[in-house]
């Protein structure tokens, strides 16, 4: 049950912002678009309040429950930024909008790669918190090996994270040079 509410959260996740953008931008509803954008949070709620009610209702905890978390700690961390990305992106294709900027090369790379890094480490410290009140919302009573596993690997993100932001940092990509 849990699998299918992550699947459905996902796809709704995608059809709020379609709706949402199409509202804003095709319809010319900018309030009523946002609105729709703005329901996307309860989503997080819903899995949340479901994955405990599964947990108090006597599930074993699984890795069911490990990606529920980790789906709301991306979600919380990262799913504004995705929703600006593509509206921007909506924005300049449909509606004239400034063309997307993602710095390219040199120090605003770098930047641009530790402000991402930061979303990706939020997301998975909310993962993790989130985990260890699953382990200890679990108690002695189950197996919570597999919430475990997923903290492991919550800090395993943060590491690739952390040396990607590093590695731009200290080998900044170099603008191509101009042949005059």
């Amino acid at each position: 049950m849990i699998v299918t509410l992550i699947v459905v959260c996902e796809v709704a996740f995608w059809v709020l912002l379609a709706a949402g953008l199409a509202l804003r931008y095709g319809a010319r509803m900018p309030r009523t678009g946002l609105a729709v954008l703005l329901c996307e949070p309860l989503l997080e709620v819903l899995l949340l309040v479901v994955t405990a009610i599964d947990l108090k209702n006597g599930a074993e905890p699984d890795w069911k429950h490990g990606l529920a978390a980790v789906y709301i700690g991306y979600s919380v961390a990262l799913g504004h930024y995705t929703v600006r990305w593509v509206d921007v992106r909506v924005a300049h294709r449909f509606a004239g909008g400034p063309p997307p900027s993602t710095p390219k090369y040199g120090t605003a790379r770098a930047v641009h790669e530790w402000k991402l890094a930061a979303r990706w480490v939020l997301a998975a410290v909310i993962a993790l918190v989130l985990l260890q009140g699953a382990v200890w919302y679990v108690g002695d009573d189950g197996d919570t090996g597999s919430l475990t596993q997923w903290q492991q690997r919550m800090l395993f993100l943060i590491g690739i994270n952390v040396v990607i932001a590093v590695s731009y940092t200290l080998f900044p990509k170099k603008a191509p040079a101009l042949d005059r």
